[in-house]
């Protein structure tokens, strides 16, 4: 007699579906390789085109051992988005009142977390571009957090440490250009450096470019211009 498991709404899982006794891979190491696999696969086609035959072949698994520990796909695409909405939280240190550090701050983690979850990044944006239907549950908790930096920012303004702009214009071309090494890795490896396919930007320096460009933009002294 089979025994469905607690996590699946799938039909029973029998001993043959089961993860192989042999295997010395534990829950955590298996549901990690099965998230690395998913990532990989949604970055590179998006939820509507990666199967759950796709993500259990590139974890190393057939499709009924899958779902001994997942429900669907559905339920691993929502989890990853929720990771880049987690990544981002709390970047922006809104009870600052030093522009430069804030946004300076704000810039080197978005560059970071670029470099270092490429593919979740990817998966984010191509949502936004699919019309962004799965993040119905992160816009309210989005625009709250931006009102909340807009503010911070237009305090800045009134108390004269910068320059009269638009927070929102701000906001989103700091999002754009610290995005962009993500979303768009392709296009810069092969502007940049073509025949060197393991080549990425030295990020201190990016960093700083970066930040000098918007902080001068703004109107606001470079820390070492204080």
């Amino acid at each position: 007699m089979t025994r469905a498991h607690p996590n699946t709404v799938k039909a029973p899982v029998g001993p043959a579906d089961k993860p192989p006794r042999n295997t010395r891979r534990t829950r955590e190491q298996m549901m990690a390789a099965i998230h690395a696999a998913a990532i990989a696969e949604f970055s590179e086609n998006g939820l509507k085109g990666t199967s759950t035959q796709a993500i259990a072949a590139r974890a190393g698994l057939t499709k009924p051992q899958l779902h001994y520990y997942i429900q669907g796909k559905e339920e691993l695409y929502g989890e990853l988005l929720m990771s880049v909405v987690s990544d981002w939280k709390g970047m922006f240190a809104a009870d600052s009142s030093d522009p430069a550090k804030v946004l300076g701050d704000y810039i080197r983690s978005k560059i970071h977390v670029a470099f270092d979850k490429p593919e979740v990044s990817r998966i984010f944006t191509r949502e936004v571009l699919d019309g962004g239907h799965n993040l119905e549950k992160f816009w309210p908790d989005s625009r709250r957090r931006t009102r909340q930096k807009v503010a911070v920012i237009n305090e800045w303004i009134a108390r004269g440490l910068m320059k009269p702009v638009d927070p929102h214009t701000l906001l989103m071309s700091i999002w754009a250009m610290t995005q962009f090494y993500a979303d768009s890795a392709v296009q810069v490896q092969q502007l940049l450096e073509p025949r060197q396919p393991a080549w990425t930007p030295d990020r201190d320096r990016l960093v700083k470019e970066l930040t000098t460009l918007i902080l001068r933009g703004c109107g606001i002294k470079l820390p070492r211009e204080t």
